[in-house]
């Protein structure tokens, strides 16, 4: 399954490290209707990823949504997630793709960069990843991205996400702007009700018939 088989529009989920609710979490930003969901835990617990990155497959496998593992190609293809995605200091996508195998999701960050966005679109990337776009409590010193990326980026005619300290508030300037997808960790893991945020952000993109 790649991003062009599984149309990559709506809420991209990011999990936010180690949770004691991490499944419970992530089911029910899968029943608020994230569209794809990342796991993304940065420790070096190697067992406890592996056993968690297996379980969120199984969960995602049940709500026919693919997972995306942050960084990591080995864990994704030990898990059997539908890919990984890629930062600056990661392999390139060619070599993920030679690892997970053809039909792999291949994400790339392309921060504030329309050249990096341009290189790797070129390099067989399946989304392009911009941000971040306003203060996030995840990265607090993160490049600075602008809506004038999204527009541009269209050219390179793959599905483009926004990230970075992303609200159910600023979201819509950003789905305007041309993001296919808003990745969202605080504003909705961080949620008193995440079901209900992810439902919220979900709407976003229901809301209008050209957006569905």
């Amino acid at each position: 399954m790649t991003t062009h088989d599984h149309c990559l529009r709506g809420l991209y989920a990011i999990s936010d490290g180690p949770r004691p609710d991490l499944l419970d979490a992530c089911a029910a930003a899968l029943g608020g209707g994230a569209r794809i969901l990342q796991y993304r835990d940065k420790t070096a617990d190697a067992p406890r990823r592996l056993d968690e990155a297996r379980a969120l497959q199984a969960l995602c496998a049940r709500h026919a949504v693919p997972l995306i593992v942050n960084d990591d190609v080995d864990l994704a293809l030990a898990a059997g997630a539908a890919g990984v995605h890629l930062g600056e200091d990661d392999v390139e996508p060619a070599a993920a793709r030679a690892r997970l195998g053809v039909r792999a999701i291949i994400g790339v960050s392309c921060y504030d960069s329309l050249e990096r966005a341009r290189h790797y679109a070129a390099a067989g990337a399946d989304y392009l990843a911009f941000g971040a776009f306003f203060a996030s409590p995840t990265k607090p010193h993160a490049r600075v991205a602008t809506p004038r990326l999204l527009r541009e980026a269209k050219a390179f005619g793959l599905p483009l996400v926004a990230i970075g300290g992303i609200t159910h508030d600023n979201a819509p300037g950003l789905i305007d702007a041309g993001a296919d997808a808003v990745a969202v960790i605080s504003a909705l893991f961080g949620a008193r009700d995440v079901r209900a945020a992810a439902r919220r952000f979900s709407d976003l993109f229901e809301s209008d018939p050209s957006r569905r």
